[in-house]
């Protein structure tokens, strides 16, 4: 939200979202619907949402009723050539994948640089922001977390310091990942 004028921007962090979902029933019913939800989730069927520098999709979580799992979520964020994410904090850790590009993070003011194939953490509660460093090509992440673990347990800490920027990079204004 604009702190400003009240006007949605940003409707992903401000809608009603579903961390843990309901397990109920007989015990037998619930365990044979576990073990018959898919084990594979095409991505690329998932469509990207945000913009216009900085965009993502959930791959696996609490909120995609057919997920096998509810201890784990998967996302994919993907950053213009030269954008940024929202600067922000979590009470949980995350695992983050660089699939492509080249980039820096800030954690709690220091910097980390990372490229395609290396892997690298958020420490709980760190406060931290992403950075595509290449001014040509976007980069992609894989974040992998225990996000609704922590939420199950009301360990509820999340805070978005910094949106991420409401226009686009010069030169990149039409751009959107592929999927």
């Amino acid at each position: 939200m604009n702190a400003d004028s009240g006007e949605v921007k940003w409707e992903r962090w401000q809608k009603e979202r579903r961390f843990v979902r309901e397990l109920t029933g007989l015990y037998d019913d619930v365990y044979k619907k576990v073990l018959e939800a898919p084990r594979v989730f095409k991505s690329k069927e998932i469509a990207f949402q945000g913009g216009p520098v900085a965009f993502g999709k959930h791959i696996i979580s609490a909120k995609i009723p057919e997920s096998a799992t509810q201890v784990i979520e998967t996302h994919i964020e993907v950053l213009a050539p030269g954008g940024e994410s929202q600067k922000h904090g979590h009470l949980n850790g995350a695992v983050m994948y660089a699939l492509e590009g080249r980039g820096y993070e800030i954690h709690d003011g220091e910097r980390l640089d990372w490229e395609a194939g290396d892997a690298f953490v958020v420490k709980n509660s760190c406060v931290h922001q992403h950075f595509n460093a290449d001014p040509d090509k976007p980069s992609r992440l894989l974040v992998m977390k225990g996000k609704p673990v922590y939420m199950f347990f009301h360990l509820l800490y999340q805070k978005t310091v910094q949106l991420p920027p409401e226009e686009p990079i010069p030169g990149w204004e039409e751009w959107r990942p592929e999927e």
